[in-house]
């Protein structure tokens, strides 16, 4: 018989969260999960058009994570991979391109540098590049990390690149039924393990000190109180940055967190009546990522090789500001007249066409508070100690925590959690130890 005596109390149904619950459930822990949202999964959320799938955050399974995939292939879930030809818009033209090969080769050359951490910008390499290099590398490197190029560091991009190389991070795959597959399998593994989990439970307040952790919970109207012994919170970086719950006292892990930076993102899903591109040219009946680096959003992919209808645009970084304060319909307006250009089409025939335009604002969504962490020039430490437990009662989870290199992915949420988890039951056994060795000296 499993022993649930010890409760332990999860703040945050992302993967991190999940994950950790699930552990931590199977490994016989009395677990609950408080989740603010009305439903699990974070910063993943699909849409379902009919048969179309809009994801509206996490939409990628990047190379071969071995937790991802496991849990992938446990739920018997299908998946793709994108293939298709990578196109780019330069002076007025759509050719075929390569551009991210140069990019990488460029990356690569980081784990080489033996200096101080510099923000990217300041890299001395980057200086010798011609303009135009220069451009793809910084254009990339933002929208690909959702960072300011003046901030992010240039350690942390060369332990992201050394982690991305060790699981052919280059390969991309999709979940052919939607993202959201993955969080409410989880979730349902939580459930059967004997675990709680209770939604639209918005935590404000969490006060603590060793071995004790209370819990205060807006339920509705009313405020809720649930105690234990220790907690995994897996909130967003962007969350604790902005002081969405309130720490009594202060711990340290919430002190590194403010040396780590969200990254905004601007991403949307344009739902059309027909594959229009595939008819407009036949080059391009197997477009899958289009590169437009004078355009806004630069980047757009489609969902081939399925041969759905929708674009995807992207715009990653501070230049996700052009579309602040924009609704959904000033979205997909603004959308339909860069196609246009870029496609030299008439924008008309574009909004004729257009069905829907699926986006959502995770930088004022007040659970997320950003897209996605990336590390500034200076700030690996602050990733460690915020995976660091504090005084065995508070184990922080999330993307931002994880100490592998995978920061803004669903595996390194994964990752965070299954450690925090870890930290967690091996904490327990080092008490039964204590426990224990004292008995017998009795």
């Amino acid at each position: 018989m499993k022993d649930r005596s010890g409760r332990i109390l999860v703040i945050g149904a992302g993967m991190a969260g999940l994950t950790a619950a699930r552990t931590l459930a199977d490994a016989g822990r009395h677990v609950l999960v408080l989740e603010a949202r009305d439903r699990v999964g974070g910063r993943i959320r699909t849409l379902r058009d009919q048969s179309e799938i809009l994801e509206l955050g996490a939409e990628f399974i990047h190379g071969h994570p071995d937790e991802l995939w496991g849990l992938i292939h446990e739920a018997g879930l299908r998946t793709y991979a994108l293939d298709g030809k990578n196109i780019c818009h330069k002076n007025g033209k759509l050719r075929k391109c390569d551009e991210q090969g140069e990019v990488f080769k460029f990356l690569n050359g980081l784990e080489k540098w033996k200096g101080v951490d510099l923000a990217f910008a300041d890299y001395p390499p980057l200086a010798k590049l011609s303009p135009e290099k220069q451009d793809d590398v910084i254009n990339y490197v933002q929208s690909f990390n959702a960072a300011d190029y003046r901030r992010i560091g240039v350690h942390a991009l060369a332990v992201q690149q050394r982690a991305e190389e060790e699981i052919a991070g280059g390969e991309v795959f999709r979940v052919l039924d939607g993202y959201d597959r993955v969080p409410e399998f989880m979730a349902n593994k939580v459930r059967e393990a004997g675990g709680r989990i209770e939604l639209s439970r918005t935590v404000e307040k969490i006060v603590w000190e060793r071995g004790r952790v209370q819990v205060f919970v807006r339920d509705g109207g009313e405020l809720a109180q649930y105690s234990a012994e220790q907690a995994v919170i897996a909130l967003p970086l962007g969350v604790l940055q902005n002081l969405g719950v309130i720490f009594d006292p202060l711990p340290a892990a919430l002190i590194a967190a403010r040396q780590l930076a969200m990254g905004p993102v601007r991403r949307f899903t344009l739902l059309f009546s027909e594959r229009w591109w595939a008819a407009h040219d036949q080059k391009l009946s197997k477009l899958s990522f289009l590169f437009a680096h004078d355009a806004m959003p630069p980047v757009w992919w489609t969902a081939h090789p399925q041969d759905t209808p929708t674009l995807t645009g992207w715009i990653g970084g501070p230049r996700s500001a052009a579309f602040d304060q924009f609704t959904r319909e000033q979205v997909g307006d603004a959308a339909c007249k860069e196609l246009a250009q870029i496609f030299a089409v008439p924008v008309a025939m574009l909004r004729g066409q257009l069905l829907c335009c699926a986006t959502h604002d995770w930088q004022t969504d007040p659970l997320s508070c950003g897209a996605y962490s990336y590390v500034p020039a200076g700030a690996l430490d602050a990733v460690l100690t915020m995976a660091t437990p504090v005084k065995q009662t508070l184990y922080f989870a999330g993307e931002h925590t994880d100490t592998t290199g995978h920061w803004g992915t669903v595996h390194a949420a994964m990752r965070s959690g299954l450690r925090a988890a870890k930290q967690v039951l091996s904490a327990g056994r080092a008490q039964l130890s204590v426990v224990s060795r004292t008995a017998r000296r009795v």
